[in-house]
Order: structure tokens, then sequence, then C-alpha cells
């Protein structure tokens, strides 16, 4: 909302002739470069060096014919100081027309005041944007979470930590693709809409092509396509993508989220295991210089060797179940209500979906320290190689750290009869009211009868990690505009 002072000094602005929207302005500094080039200079000393920064101001003390401000650029904060004998009446008059808030350029020269303060003596000074509405009260940090979330401008002005968390964030991405380069794999882009969604079991956003008057998904993971570039002779592929689920909002679900994932032949997910750790504690420490995290009062140890835990094995020591032999899910049910274990059970869901209610009240909660979760069931695992030893169960892992899931990965299925059969299971299971079974996929079903060397695959949520490397209480906190309700109108 526009302030009416500031809107009275813009008129003002314009009746002196002064462009208050230049097109451009020359900057051949920033704080940070200032501040550490002139560190060692001795208090009140005077430089000649000369610079050009620009920025808001964000603190502004006039004191007569002196006036002192602090200027933010995207490095941090510098002091200016302005003196009307430097830079005539006339020009000083013109800072009563600017406000916190306003960028301005200045051009000026280092030095170091009494106090010990690197500040910039103003030569010269140009309004680049008049600011017209107010900075929030406590502009210094805002507390509502909403408005930081809904405004998030704002929350990136006022709040230098959550600027530089981005920063971060970008780092940690960069890292990501740093490391899966230096191994070989090659970054590719693949649809966003999609005529089949698939990779995961999740209820998808919805979408019409007009031209084609045709409904149509967005994408809820980025496997088939990637699989499809493997069948087609790259045997190393990476996207990272933003993926769609319709699903409920919680502190470690958004419906819009970052995901990687990569594909490799010739692995599997032993061998993947060994990669995975190895590729985060590199990314983690690269990023953070350390790999131990604190979250939730807890110390976290990423650098120790991460333990294996048996899916089947943990799910009988933690509910009393024993998933060889509750083999079908009317046996599971009367296993569960026997014991009386507490989850919701909808007899519409197939067995795979039961036990991973199981698994998420009762085990996942638990898994604190960095771990890998392996060998599920085939009834939770669609998209997995069966495992060797057991037809029952697949060669799947899931990396958890602070009882979450970071990474979802296996070997993967590429016989195409079973999976063919796969999808005519889960497409039952849609058909007895599952929203979330995944859909049969012809065409990737083609793609395997052309022949998919044997391969490994990895999913990393990138948000959900991010926010438990940074302490945070929810992803909203790493994302810079999660979903928002639309505001009422006032």
């Amino acid at each position: 909302m526009i302030n009416k002072t500031k809107k009275e000094k813009l008129d003002r602005i314009y009746e002196k002739g002064i462009d208050p929207y230049p097109s451009v302005f020359k900057v051949d500094s920033d704080s940070r470069e200032i501040k550490t080039k002139f560190k060692n200079i001795s208090k009140g000393e005077h430089t000649k060096k000369k610079v050009s920064i620009a920025g808001r101001i964000m603190q502004n003390r006039p004191m007569g014919k002196a006036c002192f401000m602090n200027l933010s650029d995207k490095q941090g904060k510098i002091q200016l100081y302005f003196r009307q004998d430097d830079i005539g009446k006339q020009e000083y008059k013109k800072l009563k027309l600017l406000d916190i808030g306003d960028i301005i350029g200045i051009k000026g020269t280092v030095f170091m005041t009494k106090t010990g303060e690197i500040t910039i003596h103003v030569d010269s000074f140009q309004l680049l944007t008049k600011s017209l509405a107010q900075l929030p009260e406590k502009w210094h940090g805002l507390k509502d979470q909403e408005i930081r979330y809904r405004k998030r401008y704002i929350d990136l002005i006022s709040n230098r930590k959550i600027f530089d968390f981005f920063i971060i964030r970008a780092k940690f991405i960069t890292n990501l693709r740093k490391f899966l380069e230096e191994n070989k794999f090659l970054e590719v882009e693949t649809p966003v809409l999609e005529l089949v969604p698939g990779g995961a079991d999740a209820r998808p956003f919805i979408t019409h092509h007009n031209t084609l008057d045709m409904d149509m998904y967005l994408r809820i993971s980025l496997e088939l396509h990637l699989k499809r570039l493997i069948v087609g002779g790259y045997e190393r592929v990476y996207e990272i993508g933003k993926v769609f689920r319709n699903e409920g909002l919680s502190t470690q679900h958004l419906q819009e989220f970052t995901m990687l994932e990569f594909y490799a032949a010739y692995m599997d997910y032993n061998e993947l295991m060994d990669f995975t750790e190895r590729f985060l504690q590199t990314v983690i420490k690269q990023t953070f210089n350390t790999l131990k995290i604190n979250y939730n009062n807890k110390t976290i140890d990423l650098g120790k060797k991460w333990k294996k835990i048996d899916y089947t094995k943990i799910m009988k020591e933690e509910t009393g179940l024993d998933l060889n032999k509750e083999d079908t899910k009317e046996k599971l049910i009367a296993a569960i209500r026997k014991k009386g274990l507490k989850i919701d059970i909808d007899e519409n869901l197939g067995r795979g979906r039961i036990i991973d209610q199981l698994y998420k009240q009762y085990i996942r909660p638990k898994l604190i320290q960095p771990c890998f979760l392996i060998d599920h069931p085939i009834d939770i695992s669609p998209l997995a190689k069966k495992h060797k030893d057991n037809p029952k169960l697949t060669q799947r892992f899931q990396a958890l750290v602070a009882g979450s899931e970071i990474v979802n990965a296996f070997t993967e299925l590429n016989d195409p009869i079973d999976q063919k059969e796969r999808f005519e299971e889960q497409m039952k299971l849609r058909a007895a009211g599952d929203e979330e079974a995944q859909m049969m996929d012809q065409d990737f079903i083609e793609a395997l009868e052309i022949g998919m060397p044997p391969t490994a695959g990895f999913g990393l949520g990138i948000d959900r990690l991010l926010a438990i490397l940074t302490n945070q209480p929810t992803v909203r906190d790493v994302v810079l505009f999660p979903m928002m309700k639309p505001e009422e109108e006032k």
C-alpha cells in the first residue's frame, strides 16, 4: 500500500526534474569486498580509494550538516557518511527526500571511523528507486510467519539470515551437480506435463490442454522419462526439477517441491548405497563445512558409517508383525487388530498401503541417525527389482535422517513382463478406490521391451533434506515462495 508521506516526496522529486527510477547505475564494489579489502586500515584513517556501490537504505541518522546511513546490498551492510560541505548545500537538501527502503547509488572514498567502522565518505549520490510502501515497523526481522511466506521479498530485506540461507541453498544444489558431473552423469530435462503420471504413489494435479482438448497431469516424479533415456543409451542421467503431488500439507510435505533423481546403468542398490553415502557426505561437507548437525535438539552425525536396517526385521521388532507370515491383506489386518496396533485401516487399500502406514507410525520416527532401511516388501515397491533371495521383497533402500526419508532408491525393474503385471495390480487398487496407486504406462512398458540395462535409481527430496540440515521446523522455510491461500479481501 502506498505511503502518503512517501508519495508526497515522490511528487517533489518529479517537480525538481529528478528521475526517481533511472535505468542504470555502474557499480564496481559491494559491501563485503570493501570491508574485506580495508579491514586492516587504522581508526580514523582515510583512503583515496574511490568506490561505486548501490543498495537499499536501511537506517538514516541526520545530524545537522552531516548524515550517516546504513546501506544494504547483496553481501550485507555498510555505513555511509554524507557531509554538506563535500556534496554541496543543494545536493545535501535532497537527502530529506530519501526514506528507509529507497535504493540509491553512491560514489565516494573509504575510511575507518574513530569507533572502528569501515565507512564510505560520499562524494555523490543518485536515487535509483523510490520506495512507496512502508517497510514493516519491525523491518529488522519479521515475526509473523504468514507474512514471511506470503511477502518473501520483505522477509529477505528484513532478515539477513533468511537472505543468506537461500544463497546456501543455491550452493548446495551447485555442489550436487558438481559431484554428479564429476561422476560422469549427464543433466537432462524431461516433461512436466504428462499423459500418464508415474514413478511414485501419489495423487496428481490435473490440467487441460486446450488445443488438443485433453486432460493432462503435472508430473509426480522424474523417474519414468529418465529410465526411457537409459533405454536410449545414456548410461548415467540426472535431473533436478519440480514435481507436484496433490496431497496434504505438513511440516515435511509440499504440493510443489524440488527433486533430484539420477539413474546409473550397470549399478545395483548395494553399490548405490555406498555411492549415496559418499555423495551426500561430500556435498554436505562442501556446503556446510561439517558433517555434524543439530536438528530438533538432537545431534546427528552424518560422518559415521550409515547403518543398514532390514525392513522386515525392524517391522517385527517394533510391531510384532511378521510380514513373511502375514503375507495377505486379510492376515495382516487380522494380526494388526489382534495386537491392538493403532492405525486407520481402509479395507479398500492394498496390503502395501497398510504396511506403509505401520512403517510411518511405528518405525520411521525412531530412525534418527543416518541409516539405510533395506529390502522393502514388493507390495510397496512397484518399480523395484525383486530380491534375488526372496521374491516377496525388493532390492530397495530408503535413506533416513532425523526420522525423515531423504532418499528413495532401488535396483530398477527392467523385466517388461513383470513390470506390466505390477502395473496391472496397481490398476486394480485404483479401481478399488486407492487414488495414489500407479497407472498403467504402456509406452514405458514398450521402452522396457526394447531393453533397459541393469540400472540403479535414486530420488532425493532437496527441500526436506535442507530443512533437516539447517534445523528448520518446516519445509516451507526452505522454499522461497511456498503455496499460500489467497488473502481475504480487507
